[in-house]
């Protein structure tokens, strides 16, 4: 008997509850709702139900669609001028500091309940109320930190402990929470049973909303009641370019990562073989070097992926699932890295997208209300003749391309099995700095410094390059497979 399906996700708990879904009937959409609302209990330093994302479905036969769930830029109707400064806070991941805005100014329009609930109704095939049940009672139950997410608890404690209300989540009694603690969230799960019964009504017009709004309005926030009346979850085609003999859907504009994604892949695209190491960073340098203020601007535009293809040879928690029809879903879901605001009897959590530098490389507060953020989260598919044959997909901001390419390069050029793929070790170029995690080749390390490269080699494996998490079909055979990545907790579950 074949399997039902594959899932890999960020969590144990998060993939369980997506293979739950397949047990109980569901397809793979299903699963990944099921999953990304288990995700949002399970790894909440990672996303949250104040964030956003983007959801890849693929069909067998070649249609998909490209699911913008992600956060606008607020402001209708704000005045500039009563808008709080942002509050930098360093985060240092291992071998690197990131400074990271927080805040009421960092607070974009959240995307993910009208994201959960479009693609329940445009996909699903369970009801939504019992896709948000196992998340909802995960909530109040509470869910033990794993050494995963209490490293992410540490990290992000100068955030997470800035609000009284932030800090009763994750330092209830004064201190952060750590490992084998259980992290509660009541208020969080009876939100997320109302998503499940009334859908989106309350998040964006209804009594959720205005508490969103009452609690920000003086504290110096730009949300306002217009920008989430006004927010829509919105269907685009996704971006598809040739890579060997298979192709790979992923994100297009106005995000960012999937476009420069696809440009990388077409410069590797020439080599035979498995590109080396440089090969590697010469691609994820070109694709960094096209992040021009004239890209940025131009993400917006009408037929800018058209166009830069034209003049160029030849673009955060994630879950990927393969049903036993074929079926592929990719969704990558943020929350940035929090706001440190929770609103007080919501158990929502806001994003700070307008505070993350990633996303705001020409300077803050710079795009005008109502324009979805320039993401970097890409999830992808690669299709094998007409169906899925991976899918797959990252968190960790700039990181998620490199980590993406990589991946889907070992399976294509490796011949790896999807979860060695997803353990191999990697690299990452930006700001003029090769990162390397241990296990890459030394002697290719030493390589890319005679040719003058400046490389950071790791002392550890890190979730600063990202959380891959990729399943496979194998096009022959049907079998499938996953992987998820060790750096992020990640798992896979086969579904018999």
């Amino acid at each position: 008997m074949p399997a039902r399906g594959v899932i890999a996700a960020g969590h144990p708990r998060t993939a369980e509850a997506g293979a739950e879904a397949l047990r109980a009937g569901g397809n793979a959409v299903d699963a990944a709702i099921a999953a990304m609302l288990a995700s949002l209990v399970a790894e909440p330093g990672l996303t949250g139900l104040g964030g956003g994302g983007y959801m890849l479905v693929a069909q067998p036969g070649g249609a998909a669609t490209l699911l913008d769930f992600f956060v606008e830029a607020p402001g209708r109707g704000a005045d500039p001028s009563r808008r709080e400064e942002l509050v930098p806070i360093p985060v240092t991941f291992g071998d690197v500091t990131q400074v990271f805005n927080a805040g009421p100014a960092s607070v974009g329009t959240y995307g993910v309940p009208a994201g959960v609930s479009e693609a329940a109704s445009r996909f699903g095939s369970l009801p939504l109320a019992d896709l948000a049940a196992p998340a909802a009672a995960m909530a109040r139950q509470g869910v033990v930190l794993n050494a995963e997410q209490a490293y992410v608890v540490a990290l992000l404690g100068q955030i997470v402990t800035s609000t009284p209300e932030c800090a009763a989540i994750y330092a209830p009694e004064g201190r952060l929470l750590v490992e084998g603690e259980v992290i509660h969230q009541p208020e969080l799960g009876d939100t997320l049973e109302r998503l499940g019964r009334e859908g989106v009504e309350p998040f964006y017009r209804g009594d959720i909303a205005r508490a969103v709004v009452d609690w920000l309005e003086p504290r110096g926030a730009m949300l306002t009641a217009q920008d989430l009346a006004e927010y829509r979850a919105i269907p685009r085609e996704p971006l598809r370019v040739p890579y060997r003999d298979r192709e790979v859907l992923t994100n297009p504009p106005p995000s960012a990562g999937g476009i420069l994604l696809a440009y990388a892949l077409d410069l590797l695209a020439p080599t035979r073989g498995r590109p080396t190491p440089s090969r590697l960073v010469e691609a994820m340098a070109a694709a960094q070097e096209e992040r021009t203020p004239d890209f940025l601007e131009g993400l917006a535009e009408e037929g800018f992926a058209e166009r830069f293809a034209a003049r160029r040879p030849g673009s955060t928690t994630h879950i990927s699932v393969i049903d036993a029809e074929a079926r592929g879903c990719a969704v990558t879901c943020s929350n940035g890295e929090g706001a440190g605001i929770v609103v007080p009897g919501t158990g929502i959590h806001l994003n700070n997208m307008l505070g993350e530098q990633d996303l705001n490389p020409l300077g803050f507060h710079r795009h005008p209300p109502g324009r979805r953020m320039p993401s970097m989260m890409s999830p992808t598919v690669m299709m094998a003749g007409r169906a899925p044959e991976l899918v797959l997909g990252s968190g960790g901001s700039n990181r998620i391309r490199s980590a993406i390419m990589q991946t889907l390069v070992a399976v294509v050029d490796g011949s790896l099995e999807v979860a060695d793929a997803v353990r191999c070790p990697r690299l990452h170029f930006e700001d003029g700095v090769v990162e390397a995690e241990p296990g890459v080749d030394p002697e290719a390390l030493d390589a890319l410094e005679r040719d003058g490269w400046r490389v950071q080699r790791w002392r550890e494996r890190n979730l600063f390059f990202g959380g891959a998490q990729a399943v496979k079909r194998d096009p022959d055979t049907g079998a499938l497979s996953g992987g998820g990545d060790p750096r992020r907790g990640g798992v896979a579950v086969l579904v018999d």
